[in-house]
């Protein structure tokens, strides 16, 4: 890979990927509708709403692969998601296809499966059971990168992740927690692994809760670095359970359940 364009560079996972994959790769292209002025060696910023067909494959010209993390990050209305998810995500996959972009490492999410029981642990063959309006669109990306792997042979790879951060916010985030340098190589085995046609991965850390069986992240060499676990004593301890009645407390997708 010698010039891969990262979408939502801005944003904060954007911003743990800039740190975590610096001089991995000889050109990384920032794009993103919000400034970015801190250039390091090898990064150029490129403005870009990802709702314009044009502009997003002009963006693609001359690009190998695509890390794709911009959209709607979390539930809102319909109008939004579907502008960013919805219609973004097909200018995305249509712009690589017009481009001949090798790879598209996709960010999905754990809400595409979010209703769950947490008393399940899931692998990547249960259906989709989203748990909101964004964990239909997530559900959508996964659908359409399908069509254009095997259609158009674009190579695909989908993150479902969990929650990109430095340390577990709380309970439920211990089960789904991904460190940034765990983040960071499973976009590089996405970008960079030789077999890749269509193939769905877990975006969490080695978390002793998980939700997930993640044997299909491990067969392709994921190697996690981090385990929630510990950070769970603290956590656990900020964040008591008050209400195991509470359907978001039943789900894996937590709040985004009860979300309107």
């Amino acid at each position: 890979m010698q010039r891969v364009l990262l979408t939502g560079a801005a944003g904060s996972i954007g911003t743990f990927l800039r740190r975590e994959l610096a001089g991995v790769y000889p050109e990384l292209i920032l794009a993103d509708v919000a400034p970015i002025t801190n250039l390091g060696p090898g990064e150029t910023y490129l403005p870009l709403d990802i709702t314009d067909a044009d502009a997003f494959t002009k963006a693609c010209e001359g690009v190998d692969g695509i890390l794709h993390f911009a959209g709607q990050a979390g539930e809102n209305t319909w109008e939004d998601i579907r502008a960013k998810n919805i219609d973004g995500v097909y200018n995305l996959f249509e712009a690589a296809r017009i481009q001949g972009v090798k790879r598209v490492c996709f960010a999905t999410s754990n809400h595409a499966v979010g209703y769950y029981p947490r008393s399940e642990r899931i692998n990547i063959d249960r259906k989709v059971m989203p748990d909101s309006r964004y964990g239909v669109s997530k559900a959508f990306g996964e659908a359409i990168g399908a069509m254009y792997a095997m259609k158009h042979g674009v190579g695909v790879f989908m993150m479902r992740i969990g929650n990109v951060s430095e340390t577990p916010a709380d309970r439920r985030r211990l089960s789904i927690w991904l460190s940034p340098r765990d983040m960071a190589q499973l976009c590089r085995i996405g970008l960079e692994h030789p077999e890749i046609k269509y193939e769905i991965v877990f975006g969490v850390s080695d978390n002793d809760r998980t939700f997930y069986d993640n044997a299909n992240a491990y067969r392709l060499g994921y190697k996690p670095q981090d385990c929630s676990e510990d950070y769970a004593a603290e956590t656990l301890a900020a964040d008591p359970l008050t209400n195991p009645d509470d359907p978001a407390e039943i789900y894996q997708g937590g709040m985004f359940i009860t979300a309107r």
